[in-house]
């Protein structure tokens, strides 16, 4: 492939509700600039952008795809992203490394969930947007109900029509455009004159248009008020200001499928959306904006094969990257040496000698480097700003199907997380499980079927347990005597101990703030050498739990008295009769049950406000506040966590999609006693079973 200046380069990525055609546009525009001989199907698998095995199998995207094409001079990197919502992190990762959007919108269903999030999405970041209305061919389809849907979700922007419609459902043959006026069939490569039917609607439209463009120049539109007439070249100068600004988002129409509409979508692109040049640089710190002289380079994206290695996506934001040759990764202070770059179509690498400034391209097998790091010159250093990835919202218990699955799983859950930012994977102490964190289950699923097809690790699955804790709520005192005289030596112990809430009040400063053990034995009843073997017996049980095989928490501790024997007596009686002494001290202190409760920040439209309070009320949940932005109500609650496992799923559905969440640890509560027993019960019947 050839090398492109930064001022020919147009990054564009592809955003929209699942199913609105995203992949197959991208199909499409490939095989119209001739970058493929013929024009691949999501049905039958045969996509440049779906390469994934589990992709073709789901027939939908699960990961962003770069796909490179050329159109009239122009290099085009078209970033095509899943549009089901667990896949939200691909989006984010695509979104900041792209100079402008195409959202798709079904001319079936109009605007959905997945497009009024992506919209969200495009105005944190400030991107200029084409809105594309698809699938025009079909039966059901319906320009003006999806023109208005739009209209109605895109309320800051001026909507401009630049391409209608030439007939519909089977009648679509082709795109009338207002700048050109010009009629275009089928992919729109040639042109004809608009047929008379549409002349009054052209006029319409047309005006719309220019009224646009002279609102994007302050100097056009002095002269459009005072009654000039606008020549095409100022039209299209004005225009393309509005879209850069903001001010107006262009619709066009096509039928991916059928190839129709094409060239004028990518006419669009490369005259009306920005190039890298005129969009300015997210940097940190360290140049200014649009330097384009220092080299700086931001990885936004990473992917694990077993035989390839490791794969880094990257844009140059600044400079040249050059192959061959060594570089510095400013966010671990250490040096990578790259190899070939290449320019990806789909799965397919184009090697190339070097990347200009605003390219995208990959590098294969960087030792240190992961998603969002900055690289660059090692005596420049430049800070790029990553994108912000939604926190998780659906765990599972992970655990390996056989021992050679044991000793990959940890490496291979890594490499999972290095690949999908939304993705996370931690050891739960207190539960002694696995645990693997995604946006749904839709997620986690895939993410395990990765791991078995890429790194041949099978894991299988369960629901976490709660890691609920056990305190006490008062004194308690206990003694016990270990006594072992029969088979061999023997074994003498005695422990009178004392044990009751841990508050700022006996709580030595510089201990533990969940612990405290003293002793204040006199008189030399039990010797200090024996006392660190009491005080392991009685972490033992911290660990293990004394009510449900939950770790303690909040618990003092004091040693009174006891009894030890001149020969009998050993370290090894003394951690039994302090493990024994300490359960008998917690049946006596009045021993509670306490769970996790999760600061709940959920965001849904307002009709369904009442539905998301009535659902809160029957999950213990206690509402902390409520606001209201933008025509979306937020609700602020504390619930506990053995109530929202499975929120996500559960706010979908009352929601149709449309609600989001976040949950943050806050503290362990009691749990109501009218609940605890079954946890107990619950507990002591899977130590059983396991």
């Amino acid at each position: 492939m050839n090398e492109y200046v930064t001022n020919s380069i147009r990054n564009v990525v592809l955003v929209g509700h699942g199913g609105s055609g995203k992949t197959s546009l991208v199909e499409a525009m490939l095989h119209v600039t001739g970058a493929t001989t013929r024009l691949g199907s999501v049905d039958d698998g045969s996509t440049v952008a779906d390469f994934e095995d589990e992709e073709r199998n789901r027939q939908m995207s699960i990961s962003t795809a770069m796909v490179a094409c050329v159109y009239e001079d122009y290099k085009i990197n078209l970033l095509d992203t899943p549009g089901f919502t667990d896949f939200v992190g691909e989006v984010k990762s695509a979104l900041q490394v792209a100079d402008a959007a195409i959202i798709v919108v079904d001319a079936v269903a109009g605007v959905e969930v997945g497009t009024e999030l992506v919209w969200d999405y495009c105005n944190e970041h400030n991107l200029p947007r084409f809105i594309v209305i698809n699938k025009m061919d079909r039966d059901n389809a319906n320009y003006s109900k999806a023109l208005s849907s739009v209209q109605q979700l895109a309320s800051d922007k001026k909507l401009i029509p630049v391409a209608l419609p030439w007939g519909e459902k089977s009648n679509f043959q082709g795109i009338i455009g207002m700048l050109a006026q010009k009629a275009r069939p089928g992919s729109g490569a040639t042109t004809e004159d608009i047929p008379e039917e549409y002349a009054e609607t052209v006029a319409i439209a047309r005006t719309e248009l220019e009224e646009a463009a002279a609102e994007g120049d302050d100097e056009l539109l002095m002269r459009y008020l005072d009654g000039e007439t606008l020549s095409p070249d100022e039209i299209e100068h004005g225009f393309k200001q509005a879209v850069l600004s903001g001010s107006c988002a262009p619709v066009l129409v096509a039928s991916a499928t059928e190839s129709i509409g094409i060239v004028p979508l990518l006419l669009g692109i490369t005259r009306y959306l920005p190039s890298p040049a005129e969009q300015p640089n997210p940097t940190v710190d360290g140049a200014q904006e649009n330097d384009m002289e220092t080299c700086g380079v931001l990885a936004f994206k990473t992917t694990a094969d077993p035989f390839v290695g490791k794969l880094t996506y990257l844009r140059v934001m600044s400079g040249i990257l050059e192959s061959d040759t060594r570089i510095q990764n400013h966010t671990k202070k250490t040096e990578e040496r790259i190899g070939t770059l290449h320019v990806m179509r789909g799965k397919e690498q184009i090697p190339v000698k070097r990347l200009l400034s605003g390219d995208l391209g990959t590098i294969a097998k960087l030792s240190d480097t992961s998603t969002g790091d900055s690289l660059g010159d090692k005596n420049k250093p430049l800070h790029f700003q990553t994108a912000v990835y939604p926190g998780s919202l659906y765990a599972v218990a992970v655990r390996p199907r056989t021992q050679a699955d044991s000793t990959k799983m940890g490496p291979t859950l890594t490499r999972l997380c290095e690949e999908d930012q939304t993705l996370s994977w931690r050891n739960e102490p207190s539960t002694k499980q696995t645990i693997l964190e995604g946006m749904g289950d839709q997620h986690v699923d895939i993410a395990l079927k990765r791991a078995e097809k890429k790194f041949g690790t099978s894991l299988d699955i369960s629901t976490p347990k709660v890691p609920y804790r056990e305190s006490i709520t008062s004194s308690g005192d206990s003694q016990y005597r270990h006594k072992k005289q029969s088979g061999g030596a023997g074994q003498f112990g005695e422990v009178h101990m004392h044990i009751e809430p841990l508050t700022s009040a006996n709580m030595d400063p510089d201990g533990d703030e969940n612990f405290c053990f003293k002793n204040k034995v006199f008189g030399g009843a039990i010797s200090a050498n024996f006392m660190p073997a009491i005080e392991k017996g009685v972490r033992s049980v911290l660990t293990d739990g004394a009510v449900a095989g939950f770790p303690m928490e909040k618990i003092f501790v004091s040693i009174t008295d006891g009894k030890e024997h001149p020969v009998d007596s050993k370290p090894i009686a003394f951690e039994i009769a302090a493990r024994e002494a300490f359960k008998l001290a917690v049946a006596n202190a009045s021993p509670v049950l306490l769970e996790p409760i999760m600061l709940i920040d959920i965001t849904v439209p307002e009709s369904n406000m009442g539905d998301v309070m009535s659902d809160l009320n029957s999950r213990r949940a206690r509402v902390q506040g409520m606001d209201s932005l933008g025509g979306k109500s937020i609700v602020t609650a504390e619930v506990p966590l053995a109530e929202v496992q499975r929120y996500v799923t559960d706010l979908r559905s009352i929601t149709q999609g449309r609600g989001v969440f976040s949950l943050k640890y806050l503290r362990h509560e009691q749990v109501p006693s009218h609940l605890s027993q079954s946890v107990i019960d619950a507990s002591k019947s899977n130590s059983k079973n396991e």
